[in-house]
């Protein structure tokens, strides 16, 4: 059996590596049309900013390599130029050489990744504008800043290629604006949930420019200009346009295999596409995501190896399949680390769930062991079945390993309030007794029971101020002179039980502290005592973070808003 491969990144050489495993005598080609393979796309950004200091590290395999311990023949520099599946060729272009020659396959496996999206833009092709995809577009700016010694850069995108590269730069010291066109960072997180990103770029020294639609570059005295719709433009000694991939499927659509979203190459759960003999993996296909089984684009690292050892098992005779995609992933932002699994709010909501949500802000680990640092845990769940749909955290340590537990819980189907039932490991130094994870369950066990209503920051500018309802902060005097929302008057939790002739038992009561415990205790309080309480979702830190923002707020919805 003669397999042939297009593209030797992560789901094409995942495919190769297994396949030999598991077929000693398959011979097995791969085609990769750049200089290396096996390389590591997650890592470029941080090459060019010296965090990884040798080249040879970016790639995890060499063709050398892959013959030695695998006898798998590995062809870079070679283009395939077309597929002709009804006579089970490709048509191949040395880069390197100019010949052009026809390969027969058996098997062909699709690999070829996706291409950085540059819209036809005045100026789009400056040399001093780069786009990151490849190890070689790494080493040429890399050389680019090597050689030249910029001192400042445009980072066209907000996206994790964009996030990495702009920190990166301006560990390097550069001057770094970033350029988004949507009012916000990273547009698989929630607006409330990206204004603590935002936060941390800018007191990293890195200027945002959120809503700014870039209508064109232009090189002047040596320098690039991004000229920037009703707005002053920006020069800078480097740009980078960021602002997304789409998938690599020409060759797939002029073979005439079926098409998806975004152009994206339709496989089923066995990675087969229309044409008999010919499988795709990677950032190119259409996959079912996990919780709402439409249809998916997701251009991530994992799902390709994934999809590479799917097909391979596959074509050896095993019984495998892709179950789908969650969109796990986690992105260091300076010293904050930033994940997410599952749907957001927003994801949630143009997908019509009747859904709510809690957020959460506990530590890192233990409180009175040295080193505690807050996260901010937002997890969305589906209302009446209380089926977890997804989370999005924002911390320091402990991030990690928080969204893993959640994404295995969704996909396990553990519903929101068992959370609270997982047996997480604790020890003082990696988390609490009552693990965040597990206090997540509790809160949503809490609104599902109805021991604590909640309120959102959303709702906010909508509550009266005419006397109507009663608005209540119950942190201590010196954090409620230190800034609080107008309107809330300030009696500390631990004097409310002494003061409760203070209030209105037939007034609502919409009651806020630093985070939400202290809120959650006053209303378990007032409640037992005849008022009607809602506990902000979040605490005062997260609300300060959210509004300092007010970008683009007037149209998200409140948490559990229904549509």
């Amino acid at each position: 059996m003669k397999v042939v491969i297009v593209g030797g990144v992560a789901g094409g050489a995942t495919a190769a590596a297994r396949l030999r495993r598991l077929d000693e005598q398959a011979e097995i080609i791969i085609f990769e049309r750049t200089g290396f393979v096996s390389y590591a796309n997650c890592g470029l950004p941080y090459f060019i900013g010296g965090v990884i200091e040798e080249e040879s590290a970016l790639t995890l395999q060499s063709p050398k390599g892959f013959w030695d311990r695998f006898c798998i023949e590995v062809k870079t520099n070679h283009e395939v130029t077309a597929i002709h599946p009804d006579a089970h060729t490709v048509e191949v272009h040395n880069l390197e050489t100019g010949k052009q020659f026809v390969e027969t396959y058996d098997k062909l496996i699709l690999s070829p990744g996706a291409h950085p999206i540059r819209p036809e833009l005045p100026g789009i092709d400056s040399k001093k504008l780069f786009s990151l995809r490849t190890v070689e577009d790494t080493l040429r700016i890399h050389g680019y800043v090597q050689e030249h010694k910029p001192t400042s850069a445009i980072v066209v995108g907000g996206g994790y290629i964009g996030i990495e590269t702009a920190e990166n730069l301006r560990e390097l010291g550069l001057e770094v604006t970033l350029l988004q066109r949507p009012k916000q960072l990273m547009n698989n997180l929630d607006f409330d949930m990206a204004t603590l990103i935002h936060a941390k770029m800018r007191d990293s020294g890195i200027s945002l420019h959120l809503g700014a639609n870039v209508t064109g570059f232009e090189e002047v005295g040596g320098r690039i200009v991004a000229h920037i719709e009703n707005e002053a433009s920006i020069t800078a000694d480097l740009a980078l346009l960021a602002i997304g991939v789409m998938p690599e499927s020409h060759l797939a659509k002029a073979a005439g295999l079926e098409l998806g979203i975004k152009g994206s190459i339709v496989v089923n759960e066995r990675m087969e596409t229309s044409a008999p003999d010919v499988y795709a993996v990677g950032d190119a296909v259409q996959v079912k995501h996990q919780v709402t089984n439409e249809n998916a684009v997701i251009s991530l690292a994992g799902p390709a190896n994934k999809q590479g050892r799917v097909v391979a098992d596959v074509i050896a005779g095993m019984n495998s399949s892709y179950k789908g995609s969650l969109g796990s992933s986690v992105i260091k932002v300076f010293d904050l680390t930033v994940a997410n699994t599952g749907l957001s709010e927003k994801a949630a909501v143009a997908a019509g769930f009747n859904y709510d949500c809690v957020v959460l802000s506990p530590g890192s680990h233990a409180g009175y062991y040295p080193g505690a640092t807050p996260m901010t845990m937002k997890v969305v769940f589906e209302k009446e079945s209380l089926r977890l749909l997804g989370a999005q955290i924002v911390g320091g340590d402990g991030v990690d390993k928080r969204i893993d537990v959640l994404a295995t819980a969704i996909q396990a189907g553990i519903r929101a309030d068992r959370l609270k039932d997982l047996d997480l490991a604790y020890a003082p130094p990696y988390s609490s007794a009552k693990d965040p994870v597990n206090m997540a369950g509790f809160m949503i066990e809490n609104l599902n029971n109805g021991v604590v209503k909640q309120w959102h920051w959303n709702e906010e500018p909508e509550l009266p101020r005419d006397g109507s309802v009663q608005l209540l902060d119950v942190r201590t005097v010196g954090e409620y002179q230190r800034g609080h929302i107008e309107g809330f008057r300030n009696i500390p939790v631990d004097e409310l039980r002494s003061r409760l002739n203070e209030l209105d038992t037939n007034k609502p009561l919409y009651v806020i502290c630093q985070s939400g415990v202290r809120s959650y205790i006053a209303c378990r309080i007032l409640t037992q005592h005849g008022f009607n309480s809602f506990n902000f979702s979040g605490g005062y830190r997260f609300y300060s973070a959210v509004t300092e923002e007010r970008l683009g707020s007037n149209n998200i919805m409140p948490c559990g808003m229904e549509r």
